[in-house]
């Protein structure tokens, strides 16, 4: 094994930091080789104390970082064996940061796995990663444990998400109970801290599939909450959201993540996740049939023009209803690197526009989650 290679670097500037914000702006970086290690060091270096370790080391650095970055290659299993660990000492940091040079589900559902808040796919991006760590809410509470504690059902129900994404993708058996149990704690997390507490912290932590399937999710439990309904129904309805885009494991990431307008063979692609979530699913004795309906038909509109099988109103049940509504509105206001974020009262005005699709009494019911909650 190849002897390990240590860097430390106190953040540049004309004067030192006092000890207590020194701690708040210290940055773990660990890699998998030296070129990789030196590259995101340099980056991080301007701006932050840095201090980095090889993955085939032991680990040696003792003080908590206030953010955790990992470039390496997570299809090698001796790779995930090193940062696993190093799981006690990633637990402890508010950031958890993983460059993923290969934009794969497999590689991605992993990082999330091993404890990422925050996955940046492809080509470094110097940008994004100091703008991910430079949070300066993130940053205030990095200190303290129980300003952390809020961030479990968010990371909690990430690696929910990630395991249920690298079943499909690897054909091994799903975690049915875990994945329901991640959608109880986002209910109890919303029904503490509210919707809006709940969509700020998803687009701070992730992208792309997993922060809509996130999204969706808490959409969709506020949506229940304020409309009343009965624990049992609501459990019901967070399954649904949490397993309703399971389907896109079997889509491309280049697809899905493709900034603009799809061609129409990406979309007819994408149009058969709602079909293939559902063929995964049908076999399980723990998914019930109002789940695997809403799997199926989350993109079925009133008027007949959805998909996958053009259902109109009288076959399209109230879990389904408020499942679409809630994963429009998600979609519209997720946060896109290519595009800014669209503002609540647009997103709800986008809904309200399409008439005979959504059923007019839930779109108006659903105003208050859209524009106050």
């Amino acid at each position: 094994m190849q002897s390990a290679r240590i860097i430390s670097r106190p953040v540049k500037g004309d004067g030192g930091i006092r000890e207590k914000e020194a701690a708040r702006r210290f940055v773990h970086v660990l890699a998998d080789s030296s070129d990789k290690l030196s590259s995101v060091c340099s980056i991080l270096e301007q701006q932050f104390a840095v201090a980095g370790e090889r993955l085939d080391a032991e680990a040696k650095l003792s003080q908590v970082p206030f953010a955790i970055v990992i470039r390496a290659e997570l299809r090698d299993v001796h790779i995930i064996a090193a940062i696993k660990k190093r799981a006690a000492k990633l637990a402890k940091a508010t950031k958890r940061i993983f460059l993923v040079e290969h934009s794969s589900h497999m590689s991605i559902s992993q990082a999330y796995a091993l404890g990422a808040t925050l996955v940046l796919p492809g080509t470094i991006d110097k940008i994004k990663l100091l703008a991910a760590l430079a949070d300066p809410a993130e940053e205030a509470s990095a200190s303290s444990s129980d300003a952390r504690q809020p961030d479990n059902a968010v990371e909690t129900a990430a690696t929910a998400i990630a395991s249920m994404f690298t079943a499909v993708t690897l054909g091994e058996p799903l975690d049915i109970d875990g994945t329901k149990e991640a959608g109880r704690q986002i209910a109890d997390r919303i029904t503490q801290h509210g919707l809006s507490e709940w969509l700020m912290t998803v687009r701070r932590h992730h992208e792309g599939t997993y922060q809509h399937c996130l999204l969706v999710t808490g959409v969709a439990i506020d949506f229940g909450l304020s409309l009343g309904v009965g624990r049992p129904d609501l459990a019901r309805l967070y399954t649904a959201a949490m397993f309703h885009d399971i389907g896109k494991a079997r889509i491309p990431l280049a697809i899905l993540d493709k900034p603009g307008r799809l061609e129409p063979e990406e979309r007819a692609m994408i149009e058969t996740h709602p079909a293939a979530g559902y063929d995964f699913l049908k076999d399980h004795d723990k998914i019930s049939p109002e789940i695997l309906d809403a799997v199926r038909h989350h993109h079925e509109f009133l008027d007949g023009s959805g998909y996958p099988d053009g259902l109109c109103a009288e076959n399209i049940g109230d879990i389904v209803r408020i499942l679409t509504i809630s994963d429009i509105f998600a979609a519209l206001i997720e946060h896109r690197h290519y595009k800014p974020t669209m503002p609540r009262p647009e997103a709800y005005n986008i809904l309200c526009g399409m008439s005979g699709k959504l059923e007019k009494a839930l779109v108006a019911s659903f105003k208050h989650v859209a524009l106050t909650r």
